[in-house]
């Protein structure tokens, strides 16, 4: 028997000790709600843990990135339902202005309130903003832009675009021809040659014959009897001029008199192929400026039934364009673009739009009709881009929602476990000090030794 070491002692406060340190930890958990509250409780599931925590916040971010993103486009996309209500008002009013029973006092009411539609279009351009962002007149200093070119509802008109330029065909006119040009009606006058082309590749052996002024000739190269009514090519060509009238073959042409541009001197309404091919090309320019600050030119073929068009230019701004990140890593495929185009007057190409008279309120319908197509345009793609916003904030929230259970697994403390790890631990500790009591009184035997 010892005093010195009480070995049942030492070991009953030992164990103690280790029942009382996980009592300490399991009261911890059970505190907390976590199962790791520093790195010695779980090493390796504290890495894994706290990099799930990352993407989880990184993810619920990205996912009010994306909602912050759906402002700004319904923003944006709500504005522009108001300047397609404007831009229809206009295309109403210079379709009204078009007809031909308003009197130059209605087209000046109606250009009025045309004008102030086109102000208001350019303010609510100047001020629809999200969070101090302009959205609508898009980004950075101004520069030219192309004005786009218009047929001025010519029949036959073709327009192939070529960027800065256009080619433009009309269509082929022959005497004849009846054509409209700026409200206007015409006919194709015949000209000598037109008459000629009758008879062109005529038998010059006797047996074709030719009238000319309700005179028939037969033409004959050889030797002509003018007794008979004979005449030779050359002969006969020389009597087909202004105002003679040519048949041949059942086809009957009256040569035009023209003056020098080539409108007929009896009758305004009868004008030549070229008068007519350079009456649409000035109509086709004018047509193709509306909207601009430079205007629209036509480089060759004045009078012909092709030329260039080099498209007219315009003052105005960029796209404005900005990033939604809608991810937790720094992928740019975590990039979402939205891309949205300057909306004044001047990007939807009714800048200074006229509807004053016929003939521009005509012009003015296909402009605004542009206008509206670039409207529904930029709507669309603003539509497009909330869906897709709207997609990706259902994806972000499902990774979160399972990467936030996988990340509880981990780092979260199962109660009823723990609970009863904690109801183990504080029936060995009283034991233990039940023990410890007991062992400490196993070595008072030596006082009656003493005794």
């Amino acid at each position: 028997m010892v005093v010195q070491h009480n070995m049942q002692a030492a070991n009953a406060n030992r164990m103690l000790n280790v029942t009382t340190s996980a009592q300490s930890k399991s009261t911890e958990k059970l505190s907390s709600g976590y199962r790791i509250n520093r790195a010695a409780d779980d090493a390796a599931g504290l890495t894994i843990s706290e990099k799930m925590r990352k993407q989880i916040k990184g993810l619920d971010r990205a996912s009010t990135n994306a909602e912050d993103g759906v402002s700004a486009v319904q923003t944006a996309e709500g504005a522009l339902t108001e300047v397609h209500s404007m831009l229809q008002r206009m295309n109403e009013l210079a379709t009204q202005s078009a007809n031909g029973t308003n009197s130059n006092t209605d087209r000046k009411a109606i250009q009025d309130e045309i004008d102030q539609l086109t102000t208001e279009i350019d303010r609510v351009s100047e001020t629809t903003k999200f969070n101090e962002t302009y959205l609508l007149k898009g980004d950075g200093a101004e520069k030219a832009h192309n004005v786009n070119a218009h047929d001025a509802g010519l029949a036959g008109v073709t327009l192939t675009d070529k960027g800065d330029t256009v080619d433009v065909t009309l269509k082929e006119l022959n005497a004849g021809d009846k054509i409209s040009i700026a409200g206007k009606n015409y006919t194709i006058g015949a000209l000598a040659d037109d008459a000629k082309k009758l008879y062109d590749g005529v038998a010059t052996d006797g047996t074709a014959t030719v009238t000319v002024n309700g005179k028939a000739y037969t033409v004959q190269n050889t030797t002509p009897d003018a007794d008979k009514n004979q005449i030779s090519k050359d002969d006969l060509d020389k009597l087909v001029k202004a105002g003679a009238t040519v048949e041949y073959n059942g086809k009957s042409l009256t040569v035009m008199d023209a003056d020098a541009n080539g409108v007929d001197k009896n009758d305004s309404s009868v004008i030549t192929a070229d008068a007519a091919y350079k009456l649409e090309r000035a109509e086709i320019v004018k047509a193709s400026s509306i909207g601009s600050d430079v205007a629209a030119t036509a480089t060759d073929g004045a009078t012909t039934d092709k030329f260039t068009l080099t498209k007219g230019k315009v003052n105005y701004n960029d796209a404005l364009s900005f990033n939604l990140h809608v991810g937790a890593d720094a992928d740019m495929t975590n990039k979402i673009t939205v891309n949205i185009d300057s909306m004044n007057s001047a990007g939807l190409g009714v800048k200074g739009i006229k509807a004053d008279t016929e003939q521009d309120a005509t012009y003015a319908i296909d402009a605004i009709a542009d206008a509206i197509s670039t409207v529904s345009s930029q709507r669309s793609a603003l539509g497009a881009v909330q869906n897709r916003l709207e997609h990706t904030i259902n994806n972000l929230d499902n990774v979160v929602e399972n990467t936030t259970s996988a990340e509880s697994r981990i780092r979260d403390t199962d109660m009823a476990e723990e609970m009863v790890n904690y109801s183990k631990n504080n029936i060995l500790a009283q034991a233990g000090q039940s023990m410890l009591a007991q062992a400490n009184q196993s070595n008072q035997g030596v006082l009656s030794l003493l005794q």
